[in-house]
């Protein structure tokens, strides 16, 4: 619908043939898929899309955790946490 931006499926016709959305998976955009997750008949789910609505190519927590890591013990060194804990930033609490 282009005056609200919603989907709604719709029978296609030479007419409305250019307003069709052709989705595309690897779009980088998330904003699609969303809709159309959010589109379902909840009387009979005939016309309910299905499918892969998201297929796209992204770095991993991990790797990206471990790139960091490396990156910093070369920037850094290897850190020693027996001197951070015995560093001069410690304090005693009395109670």
């Amino acid at each position: 619908n282009a005056a609200t931006g919603d989907l709604q499926v719709v029978q296609v016709t030479p007419e409305n043939e250019a307003d069709i959305l052709v989705h595309d998976a690897h779009s980088p955009s998330p904003t699609t898929a969303f809709a159309l997750s959010r589109l379902a008949d909840p009387d009979t789910l005939h016309q309910t899309p299905i499918g892969v609505f998201r297929s796209v190519e992204r770095p991993v927590y991990d790797t990206q955790m471990a790139d960091q890591l490396e990156a910093a013990i070369e920037q850094k060194g290897k850190g020693d946490l027996t001197a951070l804990l015995a560093g001069n930033d410690t304090w005693t609490v009395v109670g």
